[in-house]
């Protein structure tokens, strides 16, 4: 749990039945001002211990378990699963034990389950009343399917006319790779340079080691390529931590190899499957995913015979390697013989890097595969 989610977590209030806790989304760090609600692991009407699990929250880094900071009854949760809100809003109320549970029933009926919330009583997060306003969806009219009864975006949704089409929100990881991916699309001028690249003879068990390896040393003599674009000043950094993409189960996650310039392949081999592994299985810290200067992909069998790869912003430049095969090669004397050809891509930005210059660094990483 990161430390300084606990630093501002909620505000005590006092209602007509006694202390209540208005837990408020904290600050996560990281200069991070929104966090996705991915999962509740609390339901209304649950008894709940100080430091008892209570949230997971994603953010674009990691996602985060925050505990209860206060004991109690979970009395409302304000924000539903899959929603996105800025650091500082309400998300749940913890009642001190005098207040009524939301679930509760009268007495006399405590043995019967509560009813659905019936049409007419417009229960509903401000959210959910802002798009019923923007869709023109009369909430009284509506019976709520979520929790105790609460409209949820569904409904209104639902009640604002058909739809075509199986729908799933967008969210989690898919959400924030979509956020990336258009934010990069958006600011970079991007450019794509294609070249073959012989890998006959090379160990493809080596493949991204060996890559990231002579990604790093060619990125020593070609600068403006580990490099920033911050404001009218273009940043030359000193540093060659590589990103990875890596594809889960979740979407594609980027880890990042520190001192891939320092490190031999037989060092960053196994760095990078157990960043692989941790990104797969989601165990990854947040620091494991953040500050990469260059980032490697290698698509594998399903890569196609080349790709045009998205900048990781805010990153310059991204190489990847496309599918290597045995294809048809003619050499210097025109004999064709069998080789093992792969493509390399390197996509860049274009306000920071020529295209010769790119061109060149490309030649200069083809040839450490080639040449060892």
């Amino acid at each position: 749990m990161n430390a300084e989610a606990r630093l501002k977590p909620g505000t005590g209030v006092q209602n007509a039945f006694g202390m209540a806790y208005e837990f408020k989304l904290p600050d996560l760090g990281e200069g991070l001002t929104e966090g996705e609600i991915a999962r509740w692991l609390v339901s209304e009407g649950q008894d709940i211990a100080e430091d008892d699990p209570l949230v997971e929250i994603q953010t674009d880094k990691t996602t985060v378990e925050i505990p209860s900071p206060a004991a109690g009854i979970v009395t409302r949760i304000l924000v539903d699963e899959g929603k996105v809100v800025a650091v500082g809003t309400v998300l749940v109320v913890i009642g001190d034990g005098d207040e009524p549970r939301a679930d509760a029933a009268p007495q006399q009926e405590a043995a019967e389950p509560a009813p659905p919330q019936s049409a007419g009583t417009g229960r509903a997060t401000p959210l959910v009343r802002k798009i019923a306003q923007e869709l023109g969806v009369d909430l009284e009219a509506l019976a709520g399917t979520g929790p105790q009864g609460r409209i949820t975006e569904e409904d209104v949704r639902g009640a604002a006319g058909p739809r075509e089409g199986r729908r799933e929100p967008l969210r989690g990881v898919r959400r924030l790779i979509a956020e990336h991916m258009a934010r990069a699309h958006r600011e970079v001028p991007a450019v794509t340079w294609v070249e073959e690249c012989d890998f006959t003879g090379f160990d493809l068990k080596l493949l991204v080691p060996a890559t990231l390896k002579a990604c790093a040393e060619s990125l020593q003599e070609y600068p403006e390529l580990n490099a920033r674009l911050e404001g009218d000043e273009i940043v030359y950094l000193d540093r060659y931590d590589l990103g990875v993409a890596v594809q889960t189960d979740q979407g594609l996650v980027v880890p990042v190899v520190r001192d891939c310039n320092a490190r031999s392949i037989e060092e960053l081999g196994p760095e990078v499957e157990r960043l692989a592994d941790g990104a797969r299985q989601g165990t990854l810290k947040p620091e494991e995913l953040r500050g990469s200067t260059f980032t490697v992909s290698s698509a594998g069998k399903l890569g196609g015979l080349f790709q045009t790869p998205i900048v990781n912003h805010p990153e310059v430049a991204i190489l990847s390697i496309g599918r290597i095969a045995m294809r048809p090669a003619i050499g210097d004397d025109g004999e064709v013989t069998a080789r093992q050809i792969g493509h390399v891509s390197l996509t860049f930005d274009h306000r920071v890097i020529d295209g010769a210059r790119a061109a060149e660094f490309g030649l200069t990483v083809i040839r450490r595969l080639q040449h060892g």
